[in-house]
């Protein structure tokens, strides 16, 4: 007999147990008595058994396996993300397959998802038609959007509350005294630069304030330099505020390395998300940080609670958002 060749009955047969003691041993949560688990895995090390998750997902209709689209990796929180979902997801018996797309082509990339048999879909910085969620919906196949909302859509959401996160930020540039402010925003029609611009339009507009420039960054390090020279090729603002913490720091390279300015003397910089690297002291930024750990928390239990009663609804969760203030700006302005 071959390794590849032995079957859970010849495991059983060996052990002298049951063949569903053999399954319930290699499969996580299920009850066996510790006697039963050590004569099971005594006698599949014996024999070179290994369990096929494949065979086993064809017996009990789920393969425990959750897709996850991700449109880019170049901004750290999604690799920050990538991994403790990844890890809260194990913890509970199922695995992640990971799927790289480009805008416009979510939509295929799902429709070759469905083809692997997933439990659930997570779908980090992108976004779906409404009728491949219908789909999905049909087929009982749970998708929560991660940092990203579609109102009016069959697909679950979880994000940090970006409007409050916003007006935090204007609120602190208001509060330092500044008044030429500029805007960077992400991507035009994603919900989280919408969200965090009307905070932040809201709270410079309570203090009878209003953007003075805005130029587009679409959340790509190249693209928010180039928006980053025109606004500083028309003058220098007090303040900028930039969509999410990747595009601000190549902001803060622009402004010191090409235009040799200082932050905060010169110009005060904020951005959005937190990452580890707003931290370093070379950029030292301040910004709003989502609570990474809270999003996880809430994505995987609404996957659990919708692959458990096999029943999709569109949920909405929404986790706090807090300032982070550091050096990048001024928390006092001569004169003011």
């Amino acid at each position: 007999m071959t390794k590849s060749s032995v079957t859970s009955t010849d495991v059983a047969r060996l052990a002298d147990v049951s063949q569903s003691a053999v399954s319930r041993t290699f499969t996580p949560g299920a009850s066996v008595s510790e006697k039963t688990r050590e004569r099971v895995l005594a006698a599949a090390r014996e024999l070179g058994y290994r369990p096929n998750a494949l065979a086993r997902s064809l017996i009990s209709g789920r393969s425990r396996i959750i897709g996850l689209v991700v449109a880019y990796l170049e901004n750290h929180f999604y690799p920050i993300v990538i991994e403790k979902l990844s890890r809260s997801l194990q913890a509970e018996g199922y695995h992640v397959l990971l799927f790289m797309t480009e805008t416009g082509q979510q939509d295929e990339v799902i429709k070759e998802i469905l083809q692997y048999q997933v439990d659930g879909v997570v779908m980090a910085s992108v976004t779906l038609s409404s009728h491949i969620a219908q789909e999905c919906a049909g087929l009982g196949v749970p998708v929560v959007l991660f940092n990203r909302y579609i109102p009016d859509s069959q697909a679950s959401a979880v994000v940090s509350d970006n409007i409050r996160g916003g007006c935090l930020l204007a609120e602190l540039l208001v509060s330092e005294g500044h008044k030429d402010i500029a805007f960077i925003a992400g991507q035009e029609n994603s919900s989280t630069n919408v969200e965090r611009e009307k905070g932040f339009n809201e709270g410079l507009a309570a203090a009878g304030l209003h953007v003075s420039r805005r130029t587009v960054g679409n959340y790509t390090f190249e693209d928010a330099a180039i928006a980053a020279r025109a606004i500083l090729s028309d003058g220098t603002p007090d303040a900028i505020f930039v969509a999410n913490d990747h595009m601000a720091f190549a902001v803060m390279d622009v402004i010191r390395g090409e235009f040799g300015l200082k932050i905060p003397e010169d110009i005060s910089v904020v951005g959005y998300d937190n990452v580890p690297e707003a931290g370093w002291p070379s950029y030292n930024l301040t910004t709003v940080e989502q609570s990474v750990d809270e999003m996880i928390a809430a994505t995987v239990e609404i996957l659990l609670e919708q692959m458990e009663h096999k029943q999709v609804t569109a949920t909405k969760r929404v986790t706090a958002a807090s300032l982070i203030v550091r050096g990048s700006t001024r928390t006092t302005i001569e004169g003011s």
